[in-house]
């Protein structure tokens, strides 16, 4: 069942997740994700603290008695207990443990700069844990093309105009499911990112040529949801990400790529990349992603072998060598 802060959480949590949906701008879904975590977190300390018998079920432990005695009294010592639970018993990896301490860091910070609740940050020194640094998977041009042209099936066009928007415009599979027709305007769309973030991107000719194909067939349905950009022709509703997801494994497979190595999301990190690899700078290409910070978009600035070699023999200073005078030394110790 989806969880409801406004009525499970204590005022404490509950006023935290407040300010992030309304102030911060923050998704429905990304502060129902804070709120598991801190859920997590203070179950683990009842538990831990001796709150709670031994043998009660860890996810039948209530956090609506948290109090702020409690809240304050949170030692570093407590999370990295916490940290080291969620990796033996529970088995998490280290990027879902990131983003457990990142929403305990940003629980204590609101307590301390914002409610002016605590003088000192009990977390303020808390370290995130260490994650293995890989580069994402992404499609080749060919590969990508490929995939484009194999697109076949009584959804067809629909579906080449979403993978079309995927590959050329790197969205998220949530701002994709968002659009609606009005967000298309000529050759703009406008995006809604996360933190309800407004972009305007800018359309290529293949993307311009997709939406029209599309709308056109979408305007001679009877749809139930006349807003949504992307609908289904089952139930004439806005699509929903599961069938995003499923319509892309479909068609990798059909394209015979590995569906289990690809997703929505790689597509997302193929279009990056082939903006990179095309001259387009870090900068823009952050534009483009709707990220934040520049050094979300710094995962993409990877380069095969063959660039890395070409730019080692572009380097003017790769022809000076040492001449042999210089190196003689007279035959003279040093």
């Amino acid at each position: 069942m989806h969880p409801d802060y406004r009525t499970e959480a204590p005022p404490l949590i509950r006023d935290f997740l407040v300010y992030h949906e309304t102030i911060q701008g923050h998704s429905r879904r990304t502060v129902d994700e804070y709120y598991l975590d801190l859920r997590s977190f203070f179950r683990f300390i009842k538990l831990d603290k001796h709150l709670v018998p031994e043998n009660l079920p860890f996810d039948s432990i209530s956090i609506d008695d948290i109090d702020f005695p409690l809240i304050q009294s949170i030692t570093l010592t407590d999370v990295y207990a916490f940290m080291n639970y969620l990796s033996r018993d529970r088995g998490l990896n280290a990027a879902s443990r990131a983003r457990k301490v990142a929403t305990i860091r940003s629980f204590y910070k609101y307590l301390t700069n914002k409610a002016k609740l605590l003088d000192q940050n009990p977390v303020q020194e808390l370290d995130s844990p260490r994650q293995k640094k890989s580069l994402p998977k992404y499609l080749n041009l060919d590969e990508s093309v490929h995939l484009l042209s194999s697109v076949d099936g009584k959804n067809s066009v629909r579906d080449y105009c979403i993978l079309t928007l995927f590959l050329n415009c790197g969205l998220r599979i949530s701002e994709l499911v968002g659009l609606n027709k009005t967000d298309v305007r000529e050759n703009q769309l406008r995006v809604l990112g996360k933190g309800n973030k407004e972009r305007v991107l800018y359309l290529n000719e293949a993307c311009q040529q997709a939406l029209q194909d599309w709308l056109t067939e979408r305007d001679a349905m009877t749809l139930v949801d006349q807003n949504a950009l992307f609908v289904t022709h089952q139930n004439r509703k806005r699509i929903t990400r599961a069938a995003v997801h499923k319509l892309v494994k479909k068609h990798l497979s059909a394209a015979g790529l590995d569906s289990t190595q690809y997703s929505s999301h790689k597509l997302r990190h193929t279009a990056a990349t082939l903006m990179l690899q095309n001259g387009v700078d870090v900068r823009t290409l952050q534009e483009v992603l709707g990220h934040d910070h520049l050094n979300t978009t710094q995962i993409y600035t990877h380069v095969d072998s063959d660039d890395l070699r070409v730019a080692a023999q572009a380097n003017p200073l790769g022809r000076v060598k040492q001449s042999k005078k210089a190196s003689s030394n007279d035959g003279k110790p040093e």
